[in-house]
């Protein structure tokens, strides 16, 4: 009969012992916590110790330091003897051993890394294990999207928890540096990405990574249009007036941008854009209205925008009814294989989540899929657009303008309480009773929620044919954010850092 071979999960007992023995040197010698506190900053749990020896001992040594009492070997040991903890822990000699056979403790970095690495191993066979459970129970996981939900959350949630605690003072530090710089900068430096529209940009300067930012409007109000000129903007480092984007030193620079357009197919989505850019009319060519006189130039427009666009890092996917789980995955591989620096969700409503759907609740769904969208801009650390629809309850206000609120954010109140930014966009012509509804360019973008800066309206301007959205001049959206310094004379801060005003 074969010997049968015993495989052990993924570890490292060279690693843990390593660690523990740096912990106790790292105490004696240097009477500090730098290796335990370095542990705990990068997520060091009693479960990351595959052997349970080092999980007893580990606990106790953050016993110790939750008590503010000494880590050093003598104490510990004491404790693990009053605990009648001793034998668990391996014995004496398995204890002594650690501290006489302990490396330098300059290379506990190196050994916190090799331990989480081999912990997150043993959690993703874990996983594996589970799913693999799943499928072969047929009566109690009878859909095997259901399964596909439980792998793709179980795998995420791996994912998202192995970020690491940030140092306060290196915090501080780097905020401090940021703010620094822009002092000494000469011009105006936005904190992300430019929209293309120069007051919007005032007010939020920029959109910035890890947010989440909603444009909401009624159907057909222009919300997808003001969406896709911003991502365009972005993939072409140029304004929506066609002049390259300054971003401090930056000139013109191109920024991958990820568009889930789960509404409409990527062919009149490019359809769209390549006549917006080139100022072509649509309605007028799928009529055949086009003058003979202006064909020839119409014609090499677009030639010169599909030129343009050809070479822009623009990823469209049009999947539709995409679940959340999928599209944050699908998100995740784009971000490490294209480095995305934008993602545009065309639109919120048309997600579906796998995982809520068994509640039969579409507001905990819409809940859950807000919820999942602000995660992902998190997690990807980019500014992430994402589209609404807005409920009727503007319109049945008795409002002569139907200004829209947040509370009109159609199917969740999750998704104001979610979202960093929202825009809420309007059009007065297409209100009647509205005392500018003559005025057929106006659209007024409300940023009714900035978590980081200002809220107002900024008034822009709406080309319906070319469905472009280009700033607007009126004395409305005039703010002087110059310095009252002439620029020869303004000051040039001393460059410092953090730990000399600590030191």
């Amino acid at each position: 009969m074969a010997e049968q071979i015993i495989i052990e999960p993924p570890h490292s007992a060279e690693a843990e012992r390593s660690i523990l023995g740096c912990i106790l040197m790292d105490n004696l010698l240097e009477a500090d916590d730098r290796v335990i506190d370095s542990c705990q900053t990068n997520g060091i749990v009693e479960e990351t110790f595959y052997d349970s020896r080092n999980r007893v001992i580990y606990h106790e040594i953050l016993e110790l330091k939750r008590s503010d009492a000494p880590v050093n070997a003598t104490s510990l040991l004491v404790a693990l003897k009053s605990k009648n903890l001793l034998e668990a822990a391996g014995g004496e000699a398995y204890f002594c051993a650690l501290t006489e056979s302990a490396p330098v403790t300059s290379t506990a970095d190196h050994f916190i890394s090799v331990l989480r690495d081999k912990h997150m191993r043993r959690q993703i066979l874990a996983k594996m294990k589970d799913v693999n459970d799943h499928c072969f129970d047929e009566r109690r996981y009878n859909d095997a999207n259901e399964i596909l939900g439980y792998a793709e959350k179980s795998f995420l949630e791996i994912a998202t928890n192995k970020g690491q605690m940030v140092e306060w003072k290196s915090a501080v530090g780097a905020s401090f540096d940021k703010l620094l710089k822009m002092f000494n900068m000469k011009g105006r430096q936005l904190d992300g990405l430019h929209t293309g529209l120069k007051y919007l940009d005032e007010r939020l300067q920029g959109l910035k990574k890890s947010e989440m930012i909603v444009i909401a409007a009624r159907p057909s109000v222009g919300k997808t249009s003001l969406a896709m000129n911003i991502a365009e903007s972005v993939a072409l480092g140029r304004d929506m007036n066609n002049q390259p984007i300054v971003d401090g030193e930056e000139r013109g620079k191109r920024r991958p941008v990820l568009i889930f357009s789960l509404e409409m197919p990527t062919e009149a989505l490019t359809q769209r854009m390549l006549a917006g850019r080139a100022n072509v009319n649509m309605w007028e060519v799928n009529r055949g209205l086009v003058p003979e006189k202006t064909r020839q130039t119409l014609i090499q427009n677009i030639s010169t925008a599909a030129s343009e666009l050809a070479g822009a890092p623009l990823y469209v996917d049009d999947t539709a009814g995409l679940d959340i789980m999928d599209l944050r995955a699908r998100a995740r591989r784009a971000k490490k294989k294209h480095g995305i620096e934008l993602i545009v969700i065309d639109y919120l409503q048309l997600c579906t989540c796998r995982e809520a759907q068994r509640q039969g609740s579409r507001q905990i769904e819409v809940s859950m899929i807000s919820q999942h969208v602000k995660a992902m801009a998190k997690e990807l650390k980019v500014p992430v657009i994402v589209l609404s629809q807005l409920s009727r309850n503007n319109e049945q206000r008795g409002d002569k303008q139907e200004k829209p609120k947040l509370s009109d954010l159609r199917d969740s109140g999750a998704i104001e309480q979610d979202a960093d930014v929202v825009f809420l966009l309007r059009r007065p012509s297409r209100t009647k009773s509205d005392p500018e509804s003559n005025d057929e360019q106006l659209a007024i973008i409300d940023v009714a929620k900035n978590r980081n800066g200002e809220t107002g309206e900024v008034r822009v301007n709406f080309i319906r044919q070319f469905t472009r959205f280009q700033d607007r001049e009126p004395e409305s959206n005039r703010e002087n954010f110059q310095s009252s310094e002439p620029a020869d004379q303004q000051v040039m801060y001393q460059q410092t850092s953090i730990d000399d005003l600590t030191s």
